[in-house]
């Protein structure tokens, strides 16, 4: 009796193994595969995230079919103690059958405080978000496959920091020691370095992209890597980079920073009279290096002069006569509320040629939240969370944090937001690196980093041995060039005649 009975037992379990090996075997290529059992924190919001996930996808581009793996997982901190810290998300998506020394792109943006959905979905990826015929109704997104996407050339890997996205650190009060320059910056090289170890990608040529404050923590996290990792970065790519705190943040009253700002809004309104063209522009910025700059830094003109000055100034941007005489031809000062005033209509800091119906036209000042960053944008978030659980596998009662408030709110830039410099990591990476290359591209109607500030910091770099490793770039569009999908399609070509120039 006992004898039989443990032989059916035995029996049993030889079956329910062999059913749940046959079970994982048959798991379709395009469905999520947990790559470990779910990990579970013993503590804090880190127990809502699930184990990594691992698919297999395919998409038409022009230059054939591209077939890859795409991983939604995350990256475990710890402390010296060897408690967990935090858990770092990440995305990676990495060509089928590529070389071993395929190019390793990683890839993050700015805020601080914004996560990574906005260039992920927005640019690089294999998946774009559509705002519609216009480009710009957000409640009409919707995703489809990127022609156009970097996967082209090189592997990717899309980390959002602590703080957003759905990285988290395990202990909420202790989140803050991972918002400041330099912990920001050594937290990203310790992810970067860990994919790498995890992954055996280190034959690959390693860059790193970054938009906004992204490009700024670009250039920190490649001295961080270098420094602390012993992993030296082939280039960085910059969007709409933040590169010198005393020109982006400094003072409305200077006259080198008006003019450096001048030509993004002059080029918004080549944009909305259908009158732009790279004539048209260059004749704008000789303008605001000559006679604007020298005006504005002298003393105010008078008289006929003053007219004629004012009118030139009036005429070039779009803005009322009456509120440039007024701003003494500071003419940056009071565009959002000014430019399109006639219209009923404000435009946004992140492209002045983008203008929306104002919510508060009988005020003479604007409190509206921003028509691309706080309306259009915010849809990236939405669409993250839904491609991430629907195509990639990864599920999770967490929010998706876009933009987190907190995390800007808080964030310590060791010194003030006047002394943020990555102008001498840039300096130090180009002299000390042979072979490093930096690629910076622009949009010419941003008015939050506008790229004559970046052409400014670049003229004024030393010479290089060897030279022509920077390049600036520049397109129609704002801050997010991306949303125009012919920007989006001409700067993804370009970044890939980087990439093949190594």
């Amino acid at each position: 009796m006992i004898p039989s009975t443990f032989s059916r037992i035995v029996l049993a379990i030889m079956i329910a193994s062999t059913i749940a090996a046959a079970s994982a075997e048959d798991v379709s290529k395009d469905r999520p595969q947990n790559s470990a059992e779910r990990h579970t924190p013993d503590r804090g919001v880190l127990r809502l995230l699930p184990a990594d996930s691992l698919t297999e996808h395919s998409i038409d581009t022009p230059r054939g079919t591209l077939a890859y793996t795409a991983t939604a997982g995350t990256l475990a901190f710890f402390d010296q103690s060897g408690e967990q810290s935090a858990s770092v998300f990440y995305t990676a998506y990495v060509l089928k059958n590529g070389a071993k020394n395929r190019p390793l792109t990683f890839v993050f943006n700015g805020g601080p405080g914004a996560a990574s959905a906005f260039l992920h979905l927005g640019l690089v990826g294999p998946r774009v978000l559509d705002f519609g015929p216009d480009g710009r109704d957000a409640a009409r997104a919707s995703l489809r496959d990127n022609p156009d996407t970097w996967l082209a050339f090189t592997d990717l890997v899309l980390i959002d920091p602590v703080g957003t996205g759905w990285s988290r650190a395990v202990k909420s009060d202790e989140a803050r020691h991972f918002w400041s320059v330099s912990s920001d910056a050594d937290s990203m090289a310790k992810a970067v370095a860990l994919y790498v170890a995890k992954n055996n990608r280190g034959d690959s040529p390693k860059y790193l992209f970054g938009e906004s404050y992204g490009g700024f923590r670009a250039a920190k996290t490649a001295r961080a890597l270098q420094r602390d990792q012993g992993i030296v970065v082939a280039g960085i790519v910059m969007l709409s980079p933040l590169l010198e705190g005393w020109l982006t943040f400094g003072d409305d009253s200077s006259a080198l920073r008006a003019a450096l700002q001048l030509p993004s809004l002059a080029a918004a309104e080549l944009e909305r009279t259908k009158a732009f063209s790279s004539d048209a522009i260059a004749a704008v910025e000789k303008f605001a290096m000559t006679d604007y700059l020298v005006t504005l830094a002298g003393p105010p003109p008078k008289g006929d002069a003053a007219t004629a000055f004012y009118q030139r100034v009036a005429r070039m941007t779009g803005l009322p006569l009456e509120t440039v005489t007024q701003a003494r031809g500071f003419a940056a000062n009071a565009y959002v509320k000014t430019l399109r005033s006639g219209d009923r209509k404000i435009v946004s800091q992140y492209d002045a040629s983008f203008a929306a119906d104002d919510p508060y036209p009988e005020r003479r000042s604007s409190r509206a939240p921003d028509p691309i960053l706080d309306a259009l944008s915010r849809a990236y978030g939405g669409a993250m969370a839904t491609y991430a659980r629907n195509e990639l596998g990864f599920q999770t009662e967490m929010t998706y944090a876009l933009l987190a408030g907190d995390v800007t709110g808080r964030w310590d830039w060791q010194g003030g937001r006047l002394q943020a410099s990555a102008e001498d990591d840039l300096r130090v990476l180009l002299a000390y690196g042979p072979s490093f290359r930096l690629m910076v591209a622009h949009g010419y109607s941003d008015m939050i980093t506008p790229y004559a500030m970046t052409r400014y910091i670049i003229d004024h770099m030393p010479a290089l041995d060897p030279p022509d490793r920077v390049q600036l770039k520049l397109y129609r569009g704002g801050h997010m060039l991306y949303l125009d999908p012919q920007s989006r399609k001409t700067f993804s070509a370009d970044a890939a005649t980087f990439y093949r120039a190594e």
